[in-house]
């Protein structure tokens, strides 16, 4: 069984579309925020187009949203999804997965959080910056950003037979990995 990790898409049509076609076979896909809006600290992609990844989501059932900052009302009406949620936990293959964007708490808040919630995973966006580590026992996972990479290169995070893998998007190769 496979998952998928996506997050801070920020309307850049091309890499939505070249990151999805590397998740394709997942039995879920979860984004995890800042998803049509480039944001105003954020220069325009090169790839922007919301309107044409509107097309691409709408009605999608695989894919699973929490709200990013820069997600509005308006996102979640265009789309016909439901990005109401600030946070959720997914259960995939006999583990738990806090999704949360990660712009109102601190990596430890979270790490407790999913500890309380009962989760083996916080997975979160928002920084742009690839994370996969062990922290006090929960799995630490940023999938970085499709778009808008803070770190030099876009990504993505697959999960797959009780491993969790960094992929780099131009290169289409795992960077990092884990075991749970």
């Amino acid at each position: 069984m496979k998952m998928g990790f996506i997050s801070d898409t920020h309307g850049g049509y091309d890499d939505l579309v070249q990151a999805l076609n590397l998740l394709e076979g997942c039995e879920q896909i979860c984004h995890i925020g800042d998803v049509l809006y480039h944001g105003p600290r954020n220069d325009i992609p090169e790839t922007y187009d919301p309107k044409k990844i509107i097309e691409v989501l709408k009605g999608r059932e695989d894919i699973v949203y929490v709200r990013g900052n820069c997600d509005a009302d308006v996102d979640e009406m265009v789309l016909g999804q439901d990005l109401s949620n600030k946070s959720r936990v997914v259960s995939f293959d006999n583990f738990k997965f806090y999704l949360v964007h990660g712009y109102e708490e601190t990596e430890d808040e979270r790490i407790q959080e999913a500890k309380k919630l009962g989760c083996h995973v916080v997975v979160s966006g928002h920084t742009h910056v690839k994370v996969l580590k062990e922290k006090d026992g929960i799995i630490v996972l940023n999938p970085g950003s499709t778009t808008i990479p803070k770190d030099g290169s876009r990504s993505i995070a697959l999960y797959e037979n009780g491993q969790i893998e960094l992929w780099d998007l131009e290169s289409q190769a795992v960077i990092d990995c884990i075991k749970l």
